[in-house]
Protein backbone atom coordinates (compact mmCIF):
# COMPACT_ATOMS: atom_id res chain seq x y z
CA UNK A 1 0.00 0.00 0.00
CA UNK A 2 1.37 3.39 -0.98
CA UNK A 3 0.48 6.47 1.04
CA UNK A 4 1.71 10.03 0.45
CA UNK A 5 1.85 13.14 2.64
CA UNK A 6 3.14 16.62 1.93
CA UNK A 7 4.47 19.64 3.79
CA UNK A 8 5.18 23.19 2.66
CA UNK A 9 7.79 25.68 3.82
CA UNK A 10 7.27 28.90 5.72
CA UNK A 11 7.93 30.76 2.45
CA UNK A 12 4.99 29.17 0.64
CA UNK A 13 2.47 31.96 -0.08
CA UNK A 14 -0.35 30.27 1.87
CA UNK A 15 1.94 29.84 4.88
CA UNK A 16 3.09 33.46 4.66
CA UNK A 17 -0.58 34.34 5.10
CA UNK A 18 -0.98 31.96 8.04
CA UNK A 19 2.04 33.52 9.72
CA UNK A 20 0.75 37.06 9.19
CA UNK A 21 -2.66 36.14 10.62
CA UNK A 22 -1.09 34.52 13.68
CA UNK A 23 1.46 37.30 14.20
CA UNK A 24 -1.42 39.78 14.29
CA UNK A 25 -3.25 37.51 16.75
CA UNK A 26 -0.17 37.47 19.00
CA UNK A 27 0.11 41.25 18.78
CA UNK A 28 -3.47 41.73 19.97
CA UNK A 29 -3.06 39.16 22.77
CA UNK A 30 0.17 40.71 24.02
CA UNK A 31 -1.54 43.58 25.87
CA UNK A 32 -5.02 42.09 26.12
CA UNK A 33 -5.17 38.36 26.81
CA UNK A 34 -8.95 38.43 26.28
CA UNK A 35 -8.78 39.72 22.72
CA UNK A 36 -11.19 38.14 20.26
CA UNK A 37 -9.56 37.78 16.87
CA UNK A 38 -10.50 36.28 13.51
CA UNK A 39 -8.15 37.51 10.78
CA UNK A 40 -7.65 36.29 7.22
CA UNK A 41 -4.77 37.31 4.97
CA UNK A 42 -4.34 37.29 1.20
CA UNK A 43 -1.10 37.95 -0.64
CA UNK A 44 -0.49 38.32 -4.37
CA UNK A 45 2.71 39.76 -5.79
CA UNK A 46 3.57 42.62 -3.39
CA UNK A 47 0.00 43.37 -2.26
CA UNK A 48 -1.23 42.09 1.11
CA UNK A 49 -4.86 42.26 2.25
CA UNK A 50 -5.78 41.58 5.88
CA UNK A 51 -9.44 41.35 6.82
CA UNK A 52 -11.50 40.09 9.72
CA UNK A 53 -13.03 40.91 13.05
CA UNK A 54 -11.34 41.91 16.29
CA UNK A 55 -12.45 42.97 19.75
CA UNK A 56 -9.46 44.08 21.80
CA UNK A 57 -8.15 46.78 24.10
CA UNK A 58 -4.79 46.47 22.33
CA UNK A 59 -3.75 49.05 19.78
CA UNK A 60 -1.28 47.55 17.34
CA UNK A 61 0.64 48.73 14.29
CA UNK A 62 -0.65 46.27 11.69
CA UNK A 63 1.86 47.30 9.04
CA UNK A 64 4.83 46.85 11.37
CA UNK A 65 3.68 43.38 12.43
CA UNK A 66 3.25 42.31 8.81
CA UNK A 67 6.64 43.67 7.76
CA UNK A 68 8.17 41.74 10.67
CA UNK A 69 6.77 38.48 9.27
CA UNK A 70 8.07 39.24 5.79
CA UNK A 71 11.51 39.93 7.26
CA UNK A 72 11.48 36.66 9.25
CA UNK A 73 10.55 34.69 6.14
CA UNK A 74 13.47 36.30 4.34
CA UNK A 75 11.66 38.25 1.65
CA UNK A 76 13.32 41.16 -0.11
CA UNK A 77 12.29 44.77 -0.78
CA UNK A 78 9.91 44.99 2.19
CA UNK A 79 9.11 48.63 1.53
CA UNK A 80 7.60 47.78 -1.85
CA UNK A 81 4.73 45.79 -0.27
CA UNK A 82 1.33 47.48 -0.25
CA UNK A 83 -0.88 46.59 2.74
CA UNK A 84 -4.67 46.93 2.68
CA UNK A 85 -6.21 46.75 6.18
CA UNK A 86 -9.87 45.68 6.35
CA UNK A 87 -9.94 44.58 10.00
CA UNK A 88 -13.24 45.49 11.70
CA UNK A 89 -15.08 44.90 14.99
CA UNK A 90 -16.36 41.45 15.98
CA UNK A 91 -20.10 40.84 15.64
CA UNK A 92 -21.94 41.43 18.91
CA UNK A 93 -24.14 38.42 18.10
CA UNK A 94 -21.12 36.10 18.13
CA UNK A 95 -19.64 37.76 21.20
CA UNK A 96 -22.85 37.23 23.16
CA UNK A 97 -22.53 33.43 23.11
CA UNK A 98 -18.79 33.41 23.75
CA UNK A 99 -19.09 35.80 26.70
CA UNK A 100 -21.09 33.21 28.65
CA UNK A 101 -18.55 30.47 28.01
CA UNK A 102 -19.95 28.98 24.83
CA UNK A 103 -18.10 27.93 21.71
CA UNK A 104 -17.27 30.73 19.28
CA UNK A 105 -18.77 28.76 16.39
CA UNK A 106 -20.24 25.40 15.53
CA UNK A 107 -17.80 22.87 14.23
CA UNK A 108 -16.57 19.30 13.98
CA UNK A 109 -12.96 18.80 14.98
CA UNK A 110 -10.63 15.81 14.69
CA UNK A 111 -7.49 14.85 16.57
CA UNK A 112 -5.16 12.02 15.62
CA UNK A 113 -2.14 10.10 16.86
CA UNK A 114 -0.28 7.06 15.53
CA UNK A 115 2.60 5.10 17.04
CA UNK A 116 4.89 4.94 13.97
CA UNK A 117 7.05 7.95 14.93
CA UNK A 118 8.22 9.35 18.27
CA UNK A 119 6.05 12.42 17.63
CA UNK A 120 3.03 10.10 17.25
CA UNK A 121 2.46 11.52 13.77
CA UNK A 122 2.35 9.72 10.40
CA UNK A 123 5.73 8.71 8.99
CA UNK A 124 5.51 10.29 5.50
CA UNK A 125 4.19 13.51 7.02
CA UNK A 126 7.05 13.74 9.51
CA UNK A 127 9.64 12.91 6.84
CA UNK A 128 8.33 15.63 4.52
CA UNK A 129 8.36 18.09 7.43
CA UNK A 130 11.88 17.14 8.53
CA UNK A 131 13.20 17.57 4.98
CA UNK A 132 11.91 21.14 4.80
CA UNK A 133 13.22 21.96 8.26
CA UNK A 134 16.67 20.71 7.24
CA UNK A 135 16.46 22.73 4.02
CA UNK A 136 15.65 25.84 6.05
CA UNK A 137 18.48 25.16 8.51
CA UNK A 138 20.90 24.79 5.61
CA UNK A 139 20.19 28.43 4.68
CA UNK A 140 21.85 28.02 1.30
CA UNK A 141 22.50 31.40 -0.35
CA UNK A 142 21.15 30.22 -3.73
CA UNK A 143 17.98 28.55 -2.44
CA UNK A 144 14.95 30.70 -1.71
CA UNK A 145 12.10 30.54 0.79
CA UNK A 146 9.32 28.79 -1.13
CA UNK A 147 9.49 25.00 -1.03
CA UNK A 148 7.33 21.87 -0.93
CA UNK A 149 8.12 18.29 0.08
CA UNK A 150 6.17 15.09 -0.52
CA UNK A 151 6.95 11.57 0.71
CA UNK A 152 5.38 8.31 -0.46
CA UNK A 153 5.72 5.34 1.87
CA UNK A 154 5.22 1.73 0.79
CA UNK A 155 3.51 -0.19 3.60
CA UNK A 156 3.73 -3.91 2.85
CA UNK A 157 3.72 -7.21 4.71
CA UNK A 158 7.50 -7.36 4.39
CA UNK A 159 8.11 -3.96 5.95
CA UNK A 160 7.95 -0.21 5.51
CA UNK A 161 9.95 1.47 2.76
CA UNK A 162 10.29 4.92 1.21
CA UNK A 163 9.01 4.66 -2.35
CA UNK A 164 9.32 8.27 -3.59
CA UNK A 165 10.80 11.43 -2.10
CA UNK A 166 9.88 14.71 -3.82
CA UNK A 167 11.13 18.18 -2.97
CA UNK A 168 10.73 21.36 -4.97
CA UNK A 169 12.62 24.45 -3.86
CA UNK A 170 12.71 27.96 -5.23
CA UNK A 171 16.19 29.08 -6.26
CA UNK A 172 18.16 31.89 -7.83
CA UNK A 173 19.38 32.02 -11.41
CA UNK A 174 22.93 31.34 -10.22
CA UNK A 175 22.61 27.67 -9.36
CA UNK A 176 22.20 24.68 -11.67
CA UNK A 177 19.59 21.97 -11.31
CA UNK A 178 22.36 19.42 -10.83
CA UNK A 179 23.69 21.40 -7.88
CA UNK A 180 20.21 21.65 -6.40
CA UNK A 181 19.71 17.91 -6.90
CA UNK A 182 22.93 17.12 -5.01
CA UNK A 183 21.97 19.38 -2.09
CA UNK A 184 18.38 18.18 -1.79
CA UNK A 185 19.04 14.48 -2.36
CA UNK A 186 21.52 14.51 0.54
CA UNK A 187 18.80 16.00 2.76
CA UNK A 188 16.46 13.19 1.69
CA UNK A 189 19.07 10.55 2.54
CA UNK A 190 19.69 12.18 5.92
CA UNK A 191 15.97 12.09 6.73
CA UNK A 192 15.68 8.45 5.65
CA UNK A 193 18.68 7.61 7.84
CA UNK A 194 17.06 9.36 10.78
CA UNK A 195 14.11 6.97 10.53
CA UNK A 196 16.21 3.91 9.74
CA UNK A 197 14.67 3.50 6.30
CA UNK A 198 15.95 2.54 2.86
CA UNK A 199 17.83 5.01 0.69
CA UNK A 200 17.11 3.46 -2.70
CA UNK A 201 13.92 5.46 -3.19
CA UNK A 202 12.88 7.40 -6.28
CA UNK A 203 14.18 10.98 -6.02
CA UNK A 204 12.34 13.91 -7.58
CA UNK A 205 13.88 17.37 -7.26
CA UNK A 206 12.24 20.36 -8.98
CA UNK A 207 10.48 18.11 -11.54
CA UNK A 208 9.59 21.06 -13.79
CA UNK A 209 13.32 21.82 -14.10
CA UNK A 210 13.11 25.42 -12.92
CA UNK A 211 11.66 27.23 -9.88
CA UNK A 212 13.02 30.78 -9.90
CA UNK A 213 9.74 32.66 -9.57
CA UNK A 214 8.08 31.62 -6.32
CA UNK A 215 6.10 32.81 -3.32
CA UNK A 216 3.35 35.34 -3.93
CA UNK A 217 4.81 36.22 -7.34
CA UNK A 218 3.93 32.78 -8.69
CA UNK A 219 0.81 31.95 -6.64
CA UNK A 220 -1.78 33.81 -4.64
CA UNK A 221 -1.65 32.94 -0.93
CA UNK A 222 -4.60 32.77 1.47
CA UNK A 223 -4.88 31.97 5.17
CA UNK A 224 -6.17 28.49 5.98
CA UNK A 225 -5.55 26.80 2.66
CA UNK A 226 -3.01 24.27 3.93
CA UNK A 227 -5.13 22.56 6.58
CA UNK A 228 -3.85 19.06 5.76
CA UNK A 229 -0.19 20.14 5.88
CA UNK A 230 -1.07 21.88 9.15
CA UNK A 231 -2.52 18.73 10.69
CA UNK A 232 -1.86 15.07 9.83
CA UNK A 233 -0.83 14.88 6.20
CA UNK A 234 -4.08 13.28 5.05
CA UNK A 235 -3.93 10.30 7.43
CA UNK A 236 -6.85 11.53 9.53
CA UNK A 237 -10.20 13.13 8.87
CA UNK A 238 -10.44 16.91 9.02
CA UNK A 239 -13.44 18.98 10.05
CA UNK A 240 -12.57 21.68 7.49
CA UNK A 241 -11.82 24.55 9.85
CA UNK A 242 -8.43 26.24 9.62
CA UNK A 243 -6.41 27.09 12.70
CA UNK A 244 -4.43 30.26 12.02
CA UNK A 245 -5.74 33.76 12.64
CA UNK A 246 -8.29 32.61 15.23
CA UNK A 247 -8.11 33.22 18.97
CA UNK A 248 -8.47 30.44 21.53
CA UNK A 249 -12.27 30.83 21.91
CA UNK A 250 -12.68 29.47 18.37
CA UNK A 251 -13.10 25.70 18.68
CA UNK A 252 -11.68 25.24 15.17
CA UNK A 253 -8.38 25.96 16.86
CA UNK A 254 -8.64 25.27 20.60
CA UNK A 255 -10.64 22.05 20.29
CA UNK A 256 -8.36 20.81 17.49
CA UNK A 257 -5.43 21.20 19.87
CA UNK A 258 -7.34 19.44 22.64
CA UNK A 259 -8.43 16.63 20.32
CA UNK A 260 -4.79 16.10 19.34
CA UNK A 261 -3.78 16.03 23.02
CA UNK A 262 -6.48 13.49 23.81
CA UNK A 263 -5.66 11.27 20.83
CA UNK A 264 -2.00 11.18 21.85
CA UNK A 265 -2.89 10.66 25.52
CA UNK A 266 -5.25 7.76 24.75
CA UNK A 267 -2.74 6.22 22.34
CA UNK A 268 -0.16 5.98 25.11
CA UNK A 269 -2.56 5.16 27.93
CA UNK A 270 -4.12 2.17 26.18
CA UNK A 271 -1.28 1.15 23.88
CA UNK A 272 -3.25 1.78 20.70
CA UNK A 273 -1.58 1.67 17.30
CA UNK A 274 -3.59 4.71 16.25
CA UNK A 275 -6.34 6.86 17.74
CA UNK A 276 -8.68 9.32 16.04
CA UNK A 277 -11.03 11.47 18.07
CA UNK A 278 -13.89 13.70 16.97
CA UNK A 279 -15.39 16.55 18.98
CA UNK A 280 -18.46 18.49 17.83
CA UNK A 281 -19.63 21.86 19.14
CA UNK A 282 -22.61 24.19 18.77
CA UNK A 283 -22.14 27.96 18.77
CA UNK A 284 -22.77 29.47 22.20
CA UNK A 285 -22.90 26.04 23.91
CA UNK A 286 -20.08 25.12 26.28
CA UNK A 287 -19.89 21.33 26.23
CA UNK A 288 -19.34 19.31 23.07
CA UNK A 289 -22.53 17.88 21.61
CA UNK A 290 -20.70 14.63 20.77
CA UNK A 291 -17.45 12.75 21.32
CA UNK A 292 -16.38 9.87 19.08
CA UNK A 293 -13.21 7.80 19.37
CA UNK A 294 -11.86 5.39 16.75
CA UNK A 295 -8.89 3.13 17.44
CA UNK A 296 -7.51 -0.34 16.86
CA UNK A 297 -7.92 -3.19 19.37
CA UNK A 298 -11.64 -2.56 19.72
CA UNK A 299 -12.03 -5.75 21.72
CA UNK A 300 -9.39 -4.62 24.22
CA UNK A 301 -11.44 -1.76 25.64
CA UNK A 302 -15.01 -0.70 25.06
CA UNK A 303 -15.45 2.60 23.22
CA UNK A 304 -18.08 3.67 25.73
CA UNK A 305 -15.52 3.26 28.52
CA UNK A 306 -12.99 5.38 26.63
CA UNK A 307 -15.55 8.18 26.17
CA UNK A 308 -16.54 7.91 29.85
CA UNK A 309 -12.89 8.27 30.82
CA UNK A 310 -12.62 11.42 28.71
CA UNK A 311 -15.79 12.93 30.17
CA UNK A 312 -14.77 12.16 33.75
CA UNK A 313 -11.19 13.42 33.48
CA UNK A 314 -11.31 16.38 31.09
CA UNK A 315 -13.32 19.60 30.87
CA UNK A 316 -13.94 20.00 27.15
CA UNK A 317 -15.75 23.31 27.34
CA UNK A 318 -13.91 26.16 25.59
CA UNK A 319 -12.88 27.62 28.95
CA UNK A 320 -11.79 24.22 30.23
CA UNK A 321 -9.59 23.70 27.17
CA UNK A 322 -8.15 27.23 27.43
CA UNK A 323 -7.18 26.63 31.05
CA UNK A 324 -5.85 23.10 30.55
CA UNK A 325 -3.62 24.01 27.58
CA UNK A 326 -2.85 27.54 28.85
CA UNK A 327 -3.95 28.91 25.49
CA UNK A 328 -3.77 32.54 26.61
CA UNK A 329 0.01 32.20 26.76
CA UNK A 330 0.91 30.55 23.46
CA UNK A 331 3.02 32.15 20.75
CA UNK A 332 0.68 31.30 17.89
CA UNK A 333 3.08 32.65 15.27
CA UNK A 334 5.25 29.58 15.84
CA UNK A 335 2.37 27.20 15.15
CA UNK A 336 1.97 28.57 11.62
CA UNK A 337 5.24 27.01 10.44
CA UNK A 338 5.71 23.34 9.51
CA UNK A 339 2.56 21.99 11.17
CA UNK A 340 0.64 22.66 14.37
CA UNK A 341 1.54 19.31 15.96
CA UNK A 342 5.14 18.68 14.89
CA UNK A 343 6.79 20.94 17.48
CA UNK A 344 6.83 18.91 20.68
CA UNK A 345 7.20 22.04 22.85
CA UNK A 346 3.61 23.09 22.17
CA UNK A 347 1.34 22.60 25.20
CA UNK A 348 -0.93 20.11 23.41
CA UNK A 349 2.07 17.89 22.58
CA UNK A 350 3.20 17.47 26.18
CA UNK A 351 3.03 14.03 27.78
Amino acid sequence: MLFTSEQVSLGHPDKICDQISDALLDAYLQDDKNSRVAIETLIKNNTIVVAGEVTSKSIIDVNTVIKGVLFDVGLDNLNTYKIINLIDKQSSDIAMGVNIGGAGDQGIIFGYAINETKECLPLPYMMATKALLKLRELNHSELRQDAKAQVTIDYSDTGTRVDTFLLSTQHTENITQNEIHDIVSQIMVDVANEYGLNKDFKILVNPTGRFVIGGSFSDCGVTGRKIIADSYGGYAKHGGGAYSGKDYTKVDRSAAYMARYLAKHLLKRYGFKYCELQLAYAIGVADPVSIFVDYDKRGFINQKDVVSYINNKFDLSPQGIIDFLDLKNVKYYDTAKYGHFTNQSFNWERE
